[in-house]
């Protein structure tokens, strides 16, 4: 009996969590965000907790405040990608470091997403091999909701994912998103979207591979300053341009269009949109691994 007593008393240990945050010149509102979730997670999740921003071709000084907060918090390190790689180009790189935790999430560097918003995914991660947030569902909390133009976009840009891919997600874009690193390391080959169509790519790689994918409400709250917003329309033709895309290459017909790739190519560039990455024998861009608490010039 007392063995027993003993034994209920210890800490009940949770899985290893990595969390990416893709950033593109975030040095005005990264730092709270780093902060809020190592301060959440280091207090309120009972397993290891790493926290990974991928910097991606930033040109103002968020690396520096990236090292500022690891200098505080040993769980944070970054990736540092001087060239830019668009967001889905970042999380591509930041998922390769899956087989070091056994679960994987990711949310926006602005806050959108509290850290507490993750954690309920996180608890979720059993019932399904990816839990996805979802602003679109019944129950969902929006402290601050969109602007109409962005909501009729996304409204837009659902139907045109239910037509192409039948998911039936209602919000494939919200970026609060936790996977199994098991289904991480299946699919990532299909990774290949680089900009911010690449929500899409991943979760119909997870349906196409038979992995399972459940959609909850979440807490949401839109913040001033999005990028989205400030280029609505090219990013919304990129979007639309790599959804497009994506059905082609899970297609018969897909290697028969290997003479367009040179007008593919040219449509990207001219959006000034990241390009789509290549299959996994292509070239990997330059990255530097920063770590905590590590001097730097």
């Amino acid at each position: 009996m007392c063995g027993d007593g003993a034994n209920s008393l210890l800490p009940v240990t949770e899985p290893s969590l990595l969390l990416l945050i893709p950033a593109y010149n975030e040095e005005r509102r990264i730092e709270p965000v780093l902060r809020d979730f190592a301060r959440y997670f280091g207090e309120q999740y009972h397993g290891k907790f790493q926290l990974v921003v991928v910097l991606n071709g930033c040109r103002d000084n968020t690396l520096g405040v990236v090292r500022r907060v690891a200098a505080e918090y040993p769980i944070l390190s970054a990736l540092d990608f001087p060239e830019p790689i668009g967001k889905g180009g970042a999380l591509i790189e930041g998922l390769r470091l899956a087989p070091s935790a056994d679960i994987v999430g990711y949310v926006d560097a602005d806050g959108a997403s509290p850290p507490s918003a993750l954690h309920a995914l996180v608890k979720l991660i059993g019932t399904a091999d990816c839990v996805i947030g979802s602003r679109w569902v019944s129950g969902a909390v929006l402290h601050q909701a969109q602007t109409r133009v962005r909501q009729f976009t996304s409204r837009c840009f659902h139907v045109i994912v239910e037509m192409l891919f039948f998911m039936h997600i209602k919000d494939t874009q919200c970026p609060c998103k936790v996977i199994r690193r098991q289904a991480v390391e299946r699919i990532h080959s299909a990774l290949r979207i680089a900009d911010l169509a690449f929500d899409v790519n991943l979760l119909y790689s997870l349906k196409h591979a038979g992995f399972s994918v459940l959609e909850v409400p979440t807490e949401w709250t839109d913040k001033i300053g999005s990028k989205v917003t400030s280029s609505l329309f090219r990013s919304s033709l990129t979007m639309f341009l790599s959804v497009v895309r994506i059905r082609l290459i899970y297609s018969p017909f897909y290697k028969w269009l290997r003479p367009l790739r040179p007008l593919e190519t040219w449509i990207y560039k001219k959006l000034r949109a990241p390009q789509p990455r290549p299959g996994p024998r292509g070239h990997q861009a330059d990255v530097k691994r920063e770590t905590a608490g590590t001097d730097r010039p």
